[in-house]
């Protein structure tokens, strides 16, 4: 039976975490452990989340001259300390097993950098099986049928109750499983420490593992996160302007009849100022005073339509396509209610995009602020863009 995550952790414990391998199947010339995954380098991952959970030391088991990348890549995560790897997956736990010898820790986690999204509930899960057996590992039902092939042809089917698929962390008493280790004599590599737990007589616990414990293998792994960061950008924009008499009012490139309009070098066009500055950060092109400065007399009483315009053009320069926008007015007067519909036609035909891609909504202050007082009008704006094929 396969025991639920727990809520906490009841015991000290210590880890190893192996990242002494080349990564040659994840390609590129820096192992793979080091490359960035989600941003931050794969090896730190995992071992924030170990930490995290308090566990301590954690030593990370690293090929040799590759230090530099290792403290690069964890700088700052307390409880670390780094040992050279082995020729093979056993040899490299054994030598950070034998690190935290003078530790004499109660438990210790053995676990993939390749598998970076560790969930605290696992780990406890592991630890608090530990009360009563030996080792742990966690483990999720095979739920796709399974069939033998040979020769590229369909054999006979596999019964898939009792199967499981393994993860790590596998999580052992640490006294136990450093004598397996040493003990072991295997001629060939052990699969995973379980077997070694098993070889030295150790019975193992089966705990229910995650989906996001998935490992990263191949260069097709690290680029697809790569390209889902990079394929869909989220910029905000936000702006205010002061109402004045004798003003015209522009907003979202529609003029609306008001008793007063808004103060600016150009036309002040709150609204589309925010969408501009949007659009400029989604694609990190700067902000709107760097393309149009107030001090150039060029844009003085000038339409904001031609800075959303050049917005846009931008945004497709840095190679990204336009999702969607949407913008909020913020003022007790004029009622923008009446013009929304003219606002997004308008916006959408700038942009060049479908209007079913524009929003344009409106909201007060409930008369707080500058906008409760009729002294301005304010405007948010969010632009969401995508990587074009």
């Amino acid at each position: 039976m396969i025991a639920p995550p727990s809520a906490s952790i009841a015991a000290p414990v210590a880890a190893v975490v192996v990242a002494a391998g080349k990564g040659l199947r994840a390609g590129g010339t820096v192992p793979k452990q080091f490359a960035l995954w989600r941003g931050k380098p794969l090896v730190r991952h995992s071992v924030t989340a170990l930490a995290k959970a308090g566990v301590a030391p954690i030593v990370v088991v690293i090929p040799a001259d590759w230090e530099t990348a290792a403290m690069e890549a964890l700088a700052g995560v307390a409880g670390v300390r780094f040992v050279h790897g082995a020729a093979s997956r056993q040899g490299s736990v054994r030598a950070g097993l034998e690190a935290l010898e003078a530790d004499a820790p109660a438990c210790v986690l053995i676990h993939d950098a390749a598998r970076p999204d560790l969930p605290q509930g696992v780990i406890a899960a592991l630890v608090a099986a530990l009360e009563s057996r030996p080792s742990a590992i966690p483990v999720l039902p095979v739920v796709d049928s399974v069939v033998r092939g040979a020769d590229g042809l369909r054999g006979a089917f596999v019964e898939r109750d009792g199967l499981y698929r393994v993860q790590t962390p596998q999580a052992f008493r640490f006294h136990a499983i450093l004598a397996a280790h040493r003990a072991w004599n295997g001629a060939a590599d052990a699969g995973d420490d379980a077997a070694v737990a098993e070889a030295a007589g150790l019975a193992v616990a089966l705990v229910l593992g995650d989906e996001r414990l998935k490992k990263v293998t191949f260069a097709d792994d690290l680029k697809d996160e790569a390209m889902s960061a990079a394929m869909m950008r989220t910029g905000l924009g936000y702006d205010v302007h002061r109402l004045a008499e004798g003003e015209e009012l522009w907003l979202c490139g529609v003029r609306i009849e008001h008793s007063k309009g808004l103060a600016g070098h150009s036309d002040a066009d709150v609204a589309i100022h925010a969408l501009v500055d949007a659009l400029l950060g989604a694609v990190a092109a700067g902000d709107i005073g760097d393309h149009f400065p107030p001090s150039d007399p060029q844009w003085r009483g000038a339409s904001s339509d031609q800075f959303l315009a050049h917005a846009a053009t931008l945004v497709a320069a840095a190679g990204y396509a336009i999702g969607n926008v949407d913008v909020t007015i913020i003022c007790e007067a004029p009622r923008i209610g009446p013009h929304k519909a003219a606002m997004r036609a308008r916006l959408a035909a700038i942009l060049a995009i479908d209007i079913a891609a524009v929003s344009v909504k409106a909201t007060t202050t409930e008369r707080l602020g500058f906008t409760g007082r009729g002294e301005g009008i304010a405007a948010q704006a969010v632009a969401t863009v995508f990587a074009k094929a």
